[in-house]
């Protein structure tokens, strides 16, 4: 019997999380049957700077996973984020082939290309791309474009890129660990398909992820991103904040940040010392908000993911700052049950298992070519190493 396993590993720069979950017929949501985490050594703000440490992390991740789903993990979904991760827009154009003006996918995928080569990638790598607009000799399209008839198609699309040194950095380290790469997906999309309901992506909302060293911003409309970029600031920054603030070391300081201050500290500090780090995440936020035109424009607010979401107040304080509605980012998978993926510090890892469901959302093109022609480097090189 076949089953529909789907895996996501999601290397953080604190922690590695691995989840395998399986979808079985008439259920919308996988059952998670296996995780795995282990403390990430040899990265930061989303580069790989120890190959070697960055694998062990993902060794023993992986093999906690395999132990508590009973499933030898193969190959995975991978995701990406940090400060080089860029969600960039291009348009392009071209002429219909067919005599006759009728438009085939072949004229869409080339309209495509064109955008794509108008980019200016500069040692980046698409990952992933989002058409936002179709016009056809002029007049937007909303519907579908095969089998209208014109003369000229042209698209406007997001595309995710991300630095090829790191990307292919993290693809060796995935392989080294044993694992294959089925597909990379970019951490804010993969958290937007767990998270965001279909209305919420539709009307507009900001999906805000604070993490260990970094805060990624992606903004969805019309049920597609149209906005991803990254800040090199997140929650340990609030946690040497408080080190500092009250000299103390910083598994204690992490402690108030998630707690609170114990009998002896002031509580008003404490407010004052996140307050004040929160205000430089929440405006760099807006100011890019402002430079997208959605400062205060989005219907559905912002959603708050990643460990750093834990930090108390910071619904409140983003309504006074941001101006939007402000919730955190829940996931619907495991009804009433209790179990520490809750933590939204897992939702990028849980998102990629939801993303594997269906192979029409795997990537196609350039960056699949990509990824074989990597393959087989990597493959390449490990035989010239043996023996």
């Amino acid at each position: 019997m076949i089953r529909n396993i789907s895996i996501g590993i999601d290397v953080g720069s604190s922690m590695t999380r691995v989840v395998v979950g399986e979808f079985f017929k008439g259920e919308k949501n996988p059952k998670v049957i296996g995780a795995g985490e282990s403390a990430t050594k040899g990265v930061k703000n989303g580069y790989v700077t120890d190959p070697l440490s960055v694998a062990i992390s993902v060794k023993t991740a992986v093999s906690m996973a395999e132990k508590s789903s009973g499933i030898k993990i193969k190959r995975a979904f991978i995701s990406i984020g940090g400060i080089s991760l860029r969600g960039e827009f291009s348009s392009g154009s071209v002429i219909i082939s067919k005599a006759d003006g009728e438009v085939t996918n072949l004229d869409i995928n080339k309209a495509l290309q064109d955008c794509e080569e108008n980019l200016n990638l500069n040692n980046k790598k698409v990952v992933q791309v989002f058409p936002i607009s179709f016009r056809l000799d002029g007049k937007e399209v909303l519907g579908r474009l095969e089998g209208m008839r014109g003369t000229k198609l042209e698209v406007k699309a997001l595309f995710i890129t991300y630095s090829m040194q790191h990307l292919e950095d993290l693809i060796a380290v995935i392989s080294e660990a044993g694992v294959d790469t089925i597909d990379i997906i970019a951490s804010p999309v993969a958290i937007g398909e767990l998270v965001l309901s279909e209305k919420q992506k539709m009307v507009g909302v900001a999906l805000v992820n604070i993490g260990y060293q970094t805060t990624s911003l992606a903004v969805f409309e019309n049920g597609l991103p149209v906005s991803i970029h990254n800040f090199s600031i997140g929650s340990l920054d609030i946690t040497n904040d408080i080190a500092l603030g009250f000299k103390i070391p910083l598994p204690q300081a992490e402690r108030f940040k998630i707690e609170g201050v114990e009998d002896n500290f002031s509580k008003r500090k404490l407010d004052e010392i996140v307050e004040a780090r929160l205000s430089d995440i929440f405006e760099l936020i807006d100011n890019h908000l402002k430079k997208i035109k959605r400062s205060e424009l989005l219907p559905a607010g912002v959603v708050f993911v990643g460990g750093g979401a834990s930090t108390p107040g910071l619904e409140e304080f983003s309504k006074s700052a941001l101006k939007l509605p402000s919730t955190l980012g829940t996931t619907e998978i495991f009804g009433n049950a209790k179990t520490k993926l809750r933590d939204s510090s897992w939702f990028t890892a849980l998102g990629l298992v939801i993303y594997g469901k269906d192979s029409s959302n795997y990537s196609e093109g350039s960056f699949r070519s990509f990824l074989q022609d990597l393959k087989n480097s990597i493959k390449s090189s490990l035989k010239q190493l043996m023996p």
